[in-house]
Parts: structure tokens; C-alpha cells; sequence
């Protein structure tokens, strides 16, 4: 009997690049297929950053031509970071272009909020990580300046559901990307009206809640007409990045939280670590480490910590770039490995780190303030960033357990920054666990296997897993030097508080 294959597309955006992916899966296997690759990044117009929806989804539609051109999809999905929106009015009108999280228009305005409701209330409702980007700072922040987009929007859209609008005019929010905005109930899984009341935000314009696999509809006409294709439905797959690459841990058979557990980093611009639940975890622990509750697929919660992550990394090289010192990551890998270890510690997440702009001066001046030693150089600042992001994912596995209750056996880490060997090595060691890295595009692979099982070709998220596990390779680096990581470990818990 002949097996039937089906072909997925997934548009994974994110915060430095999007690409296209076709996913072939024949029910035990996925291959996937790299089609279309593009940069992203905020643009500044005036004093504020956006994000360039048009050319965005003006990629996404090239990727979607190569995935359509002499076959037929069974599905479209779109994953992206969390937070940020896009607001439409009547007829169809596109209100603007998205703001960048990073804009300092949330500046202040956590404390604001906790001037209308009490931040544990905050906490008990949503049960989400405190952060200046989150959704709900960032409305507060319009309603504040008295945004006219606000007086004729009719709807906001999060980035996936925008994306998806843009192809289908459905007007929906999927509840795992819902879940970042701060604006959702943790336990009903619904927005809170408590919250968008006492922070004066205008609930009308908040969209019906719907589940990963959603069928949303076939694309618009114009756009198959364009392109030349047959319409193919789009799914509302995991929407937010995290959430589809955390279906995709391969740890088929195994729960995450219990006396041989395993956590996740989705690493890549942010790291996201954390383990998957059944249920939200609020409680006073949660609420004084500032962990966060975000939806999972299948009725999951993700219970994770935002950091910083490889951002750092980034910036250091961008400052570097605009002064003529334009390296490549592979380039700065032996130069990091060759510089002294933990000569200097940062807490990757000081706010001082949040914005864009000179990442290497940031470091020198939070060493100056802690009273260390400034990085000699370009190794120094990028071994600097890596030794301290190793041991802020110690901080947060020991919070995990404590929070769990249960054991961390192992550390799954997914996505593109899977492919950093040191800080791989880095994190085995600083934790005392061994490190499975890979699938790297596990974004990408949750993304299409929950279309799978919007279409009914997959029953549940271990058969989900089993599949990732059949399909795709993993490193493991077991821990060495550990006892170097023990003796630094007492000057970054003092950094970190």
C-alpha cells in the first residue's frame, strides 16, 4: 500500500531572519526542505522602531510560490516572536506598521500599571513573567499618548495572526502566542476583562481565542491568483516561536516535570527555559523568580524564564560591524575560546542590555559598576556573554526544580542556537547535566507537525515527539569541567541576586 505524503509549508519568523520550510511527512517521518531565507530587523521611522510588515509578507508570499509551484499543500503556518501586534480598522485597513518590542514607548509603564492594580494581582490572573515589552505595557503606552489608531481600530492581531489575516482575512488569536501578551487568564485561557478594565485598555478590539490547528481558511483569491497557485488553507498552527519549537523537544516517552524530568532551552536571539506542564504553575515562588506561564499545545503550559540570551552576542557584532570589524560567528568562536575564563560575569538580563546600541560599552560599564575587570577584547566580551548565559541557565534549572518539585535530568536545547558548540559545552558544564542539542529547526518542525495534527495525521503531542525523534539527529555534550563552574558560581549568584 502506498504511504500518503503531505506537504506543509511553515513561515518561521524571526527577530534577525524569516525563512520558508517545506515539511514532506509520510506519517512516521518529516523531511524538511529549506526554500526561502530572508533578513528581518526593526527599522526606525522618526523616534520609533516597527518592524516592515510589507516587505515581511511580501517575502512570505515568494516562499509560499516556491512551496505551491507543481504541488499541492495540505497547509500554511506562521510562527513568530511573542508581544508585538498590528492593529486593523474598518475595510480591511492596515493601521501602521507594528512597533518593535524594543521601542521605548514601554519605558516606566510597569510601574504605571501597578498604579491601577496590584502587580501580585497581575501575577495571579496571568501568571506571565513581568517585562517592560509585553503586550499589555504596550497598549497601556498608546492609550497613554492617545493613539488615534486606538479610536478606528476594530481588531488587534498578534504577528502570526497578522500574518494570517494578511493571507486569508481571518480575524482570530491563537492561544499560545495570546498567552505573551499579559491580557490572558492562565487558568480559563480566555482574555481578562478584570485586566483590560483596570488598565483602561479597550477589550472590544481583542479577537476570538482559538487553539493550535485551527483550520482558518484558503488564502484570498487575488493572492492565488497572483501567484498562480490552487488556494491552500492556512492552519493557525503554535503561533508563538517558543511554544512550536517546545512541541518539537524530542523526548518522546518521557515527562518533563517528575524525578527524571528534562527542561528546554529554545535558544536564539532570546533564550527561553523552562519545562512543560500540565497545568499553570502560580504560586509565590513563581511570582518572586518572575517566572512566567504560557500556553503549550494540547491543554500544555510552558513554565519558563525569559533571558536574554544570544541578543548579546548580536549586538556585540553588529557595534563591532559599524566600526569596520565586520566578523563572522565562526570567526569569533576560537578567539572566545582562546580568552581567559570567567574573567568578568554579567546577569545577561540587567535592563541596561534590553535596547539596541553599543552592547560592548554596556559590558564594560556593568563590569565597571560590579567592579570588575573590563574584556580585553572581542573574545573576551563574546566569552564573557557565553560563560554568563551558561550560568544563568544553572540559576534557572536549580529555580525549576524547586518550583517543580521534581528532578532535571536533562537539558534539551532547540532552535538555531543549538548549533553553538561552546556555549553547548558551556551549559553541560556549568550545570551538571548532560546537554541534547538539536532539532536547529525545531521552530520550523512544531510548526508543521501541529498542522499535521490540525489535518488529524497525528493524535496527540508524544506522537508528535516520536516523530521529531524518528526524523532528526541531536548532539550530546556530557559535563567536564565542572568544578570550574562551581567556583564561579558564588560571584554570579551575587550578581544575580
Amino acid at each position: 500500500m502506498a504511504i500518503s505524503t503531505s506537504d506543509y509549508l511553515a513561515l518561521d519568523l524571526g527577530a534577525e531572519s524569516g525563512r520558508g520550510l517545506l515539511g514532506r511527512f509520510d506519517g512516521q517521518r518529516l523531511e524538511l526542505e529549506e526554500l526561502h531565507r530572508f533578513p528581518n530587523g526593526a527599522v526606525r521611522l522618526a523616534n520609533t522602531l516597527y518592524w516592515d510588515l510589507p516587505r515581511l509578507f511580501a517575502e512570505c508570499t515568494v516562499a509560499l510560490g516556491k512551496a505551491a509551484a507543481g504541488r499541492r499543500l495540505d497547509g500554511i503556518g506562521i510562527d513568530t516572536w511573542g508581544v508585538d501586534f498590528g492593529l486593523i480598522g474598518r475595510g480591511e485597513t492596515l493601521l501602521g506598521n507594528p512597533v518593535h518590542y524594543r521601542d521605548s514607548r514601554t519605558e516606566g509603564l510597569i510601574e504605571v500599571a501597578l498604579e491601577r492594580i496590584p502587580k501580585r494581582r497581575i501575577y495571579e490572573i496571568t501568571g506571565l513573567q513581568f517585562l517592560p515589552i509585553n503586550t499589555a505595557y504596550q497598549l497601556l503606552a498608546m492609550v497613554r499618548q492617545g493613539s488615534p489608531l486606538l479610536e478606528v481600530a476594530e481588531t488587534l492581531l498578534m504577528m502570526p495572526d497578522l500574518v494570517a489575516w494578511l493571507f486569508t482575512g481571518s480575524r482570530v488569536a491563537e492561544r499560545t502566542d495570546a498567552s505573551t501578551t499579559q491580557l490572558m487568564d492562565a487558568q480559563t485561557q480566555s482574555w481578562s476583562d478584570e485586566l483590560c478594565a483596570a488598565l483602561g485598555l479597550p477589550r472590544a478590539i481583542l479577537p476570538e481565542l482559538v487553539p493550535a490547528g485551527t483550520d482558518l481558511g484558503p488564502i484570498r483569491s487575488s493572492i492565488a491568483a497572483d501567484l498562480g497557485i490552487e488556494p491552500v488553507h492556512v492552519l493557525a498552527t503554535a503561533g508563538h516561536d517558543t511554544a512550536a519549537a517546545v512541541a518539537a523537544v524530542p523526548a518522546a516517552g518521557t515527562a518533563s516535570v517528575g524525578p527524571d524530568g528534562w527542561c528546554y532551552i529554545s535558544s536564539g536571539t532570546w533564550s527561553l527555559m523552562g519545562v512543560e506542564s500540565p497545568r499553570p504553575i502560580i504560586s509565590d515562588s513563581t511570582y518572586r523568580y518572575n517566572f512566567t506561564n504560557e500556553a503549550g499545545i494540547c491543554g500544555t503550559s510552558r513554565v519558563l524564564k525569559n533571558i536574554m540570551g544570544l541578543w548579546l552576542v548580536q549586538e556585540c557584532r553588529r557595534t563591532w560591524a559599524r566600526g569596520g570589524r565586520d566578523y563572522e560567528y565562526f570567526e569569533l568562536v576560537p578567539r572566545a575560546e582562546a580568552a581567559p575564563p570567567f574573567a568578568a560575569l554579567v546577569d545577561p538580563d540587567d535592563p541596561s542590555f534590553l535596547a539596541p546600541g553599543d552592547m560592548p560599552a554596556r559590558i564594560a560599564a556593568y563590569c565597571q559598576r560590579t567592579g570588575q575587570p573590563t574584556p580585553g577584547d572581542e573574545g573576551g566580551f563574546v566569552r564573557c556573554c557565553l560563560e554568563s548565559l551558561a550560568l544563568k541557565y544553572r540559576w534557572c534549572v536549580e529555580r525549576l526544580e524547586e518550583l517543580t518539585g521534581g528532578r532535571i535530568r536533562t537539558i534539551h536545547i532547540v532552535g538555531g542556537g543549538s548549533k553553538n558548540v561552546l556555549l553547548n559545552q558551556f551549559t553541560a558544564d556549568a550545570t551538571g547535566r548532560p546537554v541534547h542539542a538539536g532539532p536547529i529547526e525545531a521552530t520550523a518542525i512544531g510548526n508543521i507537525l501541529v498542522q499535521a495534527m490540525g489535518r488529524g495525521r497525528l493524535g496527540s503531542l508524544e506522537e508528535l515527539r516520536s516523530v521529531v525523534a524518528r526524523s532528526f539527529p541531536v548532539t550530546i555534550y556530557e559535563p567536564r569541567d565542572t568544578r570550574a563552574w562551581d567556583d564561579a558560581w558564588p560571584r554570579f549568584a551575587r550578581l544575580v541576586g
